[in-house]
């Protein structure tokens, strides 16, 4: 059973573009590895940008640069 985890910051995605990635994810391990898309497992973790840094500083700083 493929598990698939998609982290993500918590900017505003939608509830239609969250679908769209895990049919998206689920559709690549299907066509890429010929996975059973019935037990194919995806998780969207939103992460608050307070919580994700990137070359040393938080995200939340970063975007008010």
């Amino acid at each position: 059973m493929p598990y698939i985890n998609i982290r993500i910051t918590d900017e505003g995605v939608t509830k239609e573009q969250k679908q769209a990635l895990i049919k998206g994810a689920t559709d690549l391990l299907v066509n890429v590895l010929g996975k059973n898309p019935a037990t194919t497992v995806v998780v969207i973790d939103e992460v608050n940008t307070d919580n994700w840094g990137v070359a040393g500083e938080q995200v939340t700083e970063l975007r008010k640069k």
